[in-house]
């Protein structure tokens, strides 16, 4: 009987303790029911389970990804602000480096305005750094010269000086009757253009075919001695005028020509020269007059000729040019004698003995008449190569004629660089000048 009671009063325990548990698990336990259930992933339908998404590790870690992803974007913006004020100032410090300017000099007396506007012109046309002109001309010029340069549209490419015609050691009247008129300026430019460091001088007959930057070059070619630069005036000793007919000293075996001279007007200021005159050296400025005096019954070509006779006894100071860089009638009239103009082309033309006013070398008045009558806004295709081709047709009779591939290569070549700086390409949303 005992033994019933305990088995009884056993059941009724255990039955109370299911019952516990199963209410317990109905309505939930209160200290459980804070934790959030996680968000398990569901079976796919093909049998796989799903990949977790995003949202359920971060209810999983307990993560609070708005307000944490806006702080480190603020503090990436602030980082950002910080570090543009930093490069601001340092840019700030940096000094402003002015635009590199060329200089270009030329020397103009009598009915040379139109020739020498129309060389300008070319510069203008070609170039791609900025150019200075540094403009020598008789008093009644001046007017002439700026009604040309007020028909020229407006632009930013070009700065132009007027200068009176001074000498400062000798008699005026003499020097400027020495050969063309007022050719012997070219001599004084160290000493008139004092703040200016280099320089390229031509005369008024030079057409430039190609950017003016590419003879300007030349400067950083010069070595440590080197203060100047001019071409041969010929290219074979036994037909040059100095080799036979010269009275006085000159350079190399041939002369040189100053039609195209560049100079680094610093470094004539501050050198003396060797000479015949005196055991010790002369600067610039001390030599021109001694010079002159000495040989004045002797020179035929005026300022040119006490430029080969300095230059010849200072052979170290000069850089030569090739041929091509001053190109004349007598590279073609004789025959093609400019062998190096043959493979690169013609880059400066000149045309000395009035040749683009006469009849004698029409190649050579081609250019000057294309160059003179093109408009600045024309395409210069159609207005100046193709003008330029029909008048070559009219020359081939000629002996410069007859190579129209070396008076044309350099200023096809030019047109080609002009027209890709000046055409914008678009592709895939940038711009390529």
């Amino acid at each position: 009987m005992r033994t019933h009671c305990k088995l009884l009063a056993s059941l009724l325990c255990l039955g109370g303790i299911l019952l516990l548990y199963l209410y317990l698990a109905n309505t939930g336990d209160p200290a459980v029911r804070g934790t959030p259930k996680p968000n398990v992933p569901a079976p796919s339908r093909l049998g796989g389970v799903q990949p977790p998404t995003s949202s359920y590790f971060r209810s999983v870690e307990g993560h609070k990804p708005r307000r944490d992803t806006h702080l480190k974007k603020k503090k990436r913006r602030d980082e950002k602000a910080i570090g543009s004020d930093a490069r601001t100032k340092e840019q700030k410090k940096r000094p402003v480096v002015p635009p590199e300017w060329m200089h270009l000099a030329v020397v103009t007396c009598g009915d040379r305005v139109e020739e020498t506007v129309t060389m300008l012109k070319s510069a203008v046309l070609f170039s791609m750094k900025r150019i200075k002109f540094h403009i020598f001309a008789e008093d009644s010029l001046k007017a002439d010269f700026e009604t040309k340069f007020n028909e020229w549209p407006p632009t930013k490419k070009y700065e132009y000086t007027i200068y009176p015609i001074t000498f400062s050691v000798g008699n005026p009247e003499e020097w400027k009757k020495l050969f063309k008129p007022c050719a012997a300026q070219r001599l004084f430019l160290p000493m008139i253009l004092q703040d200016v460091d280099s320089l390229l001088y031509v005369d008024t007959d030079v057409l430039f075919l190609r950017p003016l930057d590419d003879i300007w070059a030349f400067l950083h070619r010069f070595n440590d001695s080197q203060l100047a630069a001019m071409a041969p005036e010929h290219e074979i000793p036994k037909i040059g005028w100095y080799s036979r007919f010269a009275r006085h000293p000159f350079y190399g075996s041939t002369g040189v020509n100053s039609g195209v001279m560049l100079m680094n007007l610093t470094r004539i200021r501050k050198t003396h020269f060797k000479n015949n005159m005196i055991p010790t050296g002369l600067t610039w400025e001390e030599i021109l007059h001694p010079l002159y005096q000495k040989y004045k019954n002797y020179i035929t070509w005026g300022d040119q000729d006490l430029l080969n006779i300095i230059f010849h006894f200072n052979p170290e100071k000069l850089f030569v040019f090739p041929c091509e860089w001053n190109y004349r009638p007598d590279h073609c009239m004789y025959g093609s004698n400019c062998k190096t103009s043959e493979e690169y082309g013609v880059s400066i033309l000149h045309g000395n003995r009035g040749v683009y006013h006469d009849d004698k070398q029409p190649a050579f008045k081609a250019f000057y008449e294309v160059i003179r009558d093109y408009p600045f806004d024309g395409n210069l295709f159609q207005s100046m190569y193709y003008p330029l081709q029909t008048k070559f047709l009219e020359s081939v009779h000629t002996l410069c004629g007859r190579i129209p591939q070396v008076f044309l290569k350099q200023i096809e070549e030019t047109m080609k660089k002009v027209y890709e700086r000046r055409v914008v390409v678009h592709r895939g949303g940038r711009v390529r000048n």
